[in-house]
């Protein structure tokens, strides 16, 4: 099966990206360098194409109470023109993907979920179907663009034309542009400010232009998955595949704040209650090598008094840290910032301290 294209396809082949096949998608992971784009992000703006993401709409007089049964998050609760963090779980409490809801309008929410999971997602929804509620598949026919950075609320009014500033964290806004509608969101995956523009795949290139033409005085450089994936972890934002799976919970990830188990019902809520009052029997922790050492990567083993006690679930060198970073879901007690452990890399084991999430925390 060939893996699809993004409305941006061609302006990524002209600016040169490497391009990779991501989640059944054609996707860039670099331009001029993971690294240069790592620090263009944490220094001034980068853009990246996120239209492998899955949109879902639901629409219709009961579309926020019918989601706030499916998902773990309160979605009636969720005011209009606001965004909020939940999961689709299984009935055991495991995640079948986390996402992002944006409550549009009253009777009108967009989920934004994980390229891997979208199919399977809009086939869970499906499954449970509401006579007043519609859902709207719109994978292949959106885009999505983030603008990620220190100068991204500075240069949003320049790159679309509008006086109107950004809405606040999580605030959603509908703004015109080229005769359509832009749905702009405070949301992002990288542990800066930033937004994130949902619009038709028709005008993503006449988007992408402007953004670039417009952001380039205040640094914006294109970015690709490679740094988008290095920024996530120094944030310690989660993977779904690698940091989350139906095996895993909300609770053992530290997301209880995206759980509402005061809700009556969804999926999972019964074992997750039975969770929080047993204890957790690990944690997903941060660490950090203390001193050199070659990149970490995912399944590398985490050693304590020379056992193994669990592997990296993701890891990476950190570009603004200058060390290697991992996260990996450990033994409560050894789950305590400061704890000293060892991580395997090949034949070698490297000294490493266990942190406080996030290890990359924008300065105020």
């Amino acid at each position: 099966m060939q893996p699809r294209t993004t409305p941006l396809h061609d302006r990524h082949l002209a600016l040169g990206a490497r391009m990779v096949d991501f989640a059944g998608w054609q996707m860039p992971i670099q331009y001029g360098g993971i690294l240069e784009e790592h620090r263009a992000v944490r220094t001034a703006a980068g853009l990246f194409d996120i239209s492998h993401m899955g949109q879902i709409l639901a629409a219709g007089p009961e579309a926020a109470h019918w989601l706030h049964r499916v998902l773990s998050c309160d979605v009636e609760g969720l005011a209009p023109a606001h965004a909020r963090y939940g999961f689709l779980l299984n009935d055991q409490g495991g995640v079948l993907d986390d996402l992002f809801v944006y409550r549009t309008a009253p009777d009108q929410i967009l989920l934004v979920v994980n390229a891997s999971r979208a199919d399977d997602d809009y086939a869970a929804l499906q499954r449970n179907p509401h006579p007043e509620v519609h859902l709207d598949y719109l994978v292949g026919r959106t885009a999505g663009l983030a603008v990620q950075g220190p100068n991204a609320a500075a240069l949003f009014p320049d790159a679309l034309g509008h006086a109107r500033p950004l809405p606040p964290r999580n605030g959603v806004i509908s703004l015109p542009f080229e005769g359509e509608q832009l749905l702009v969101a405070r949301t992002g995956y990288t542990g800066e400010d930033g937004f994130e523009i949902f619009a038709p795949a028709s005008i993503a290139a006449l988007l992408w232009d402007r953004l670039l033409e417009r952001g380039a005085p205040h640094g914006l450089k294109p970015c690709g998955l490679g740094a988008r994936d290095t920024l996530r972890m120094e944030a310690c934002y989660p993977l779904y595949g690698n940091d989350l799976s139906p095996d895993i919970t909300p609770l053992e990830a530290g997301f209880s704040w995206a759980v509402d188990l005061a809700k009556p019902e969804f999926p999972g809520r019964t074992p997750l209650l039975r969770q929080r009052e047993q204890g957790l029997s690990r944690k997903w922790t941060a660490l950090r090598i203390d001193g050199k050492s070659p990149p970490l990567r995912a399944h590398y083993p985490v050693f304590s008094d020379g056992r193994q006690v669990g592997e990296l679930s993701s890891g990476t060198l950190s570009p603004t840290l200058g060390a290697g970073i991992g996260l990996a879901y450990l033994p409560p007690d050894l789950a305590k910032p400061g704890t000293r452990l060892e991580i395997g890399i090949r034949d070698q084991r490297f000294p490493a301290t266990v942190h406080r999430k996030p290890l990359y925390q924008r300065p105020a």
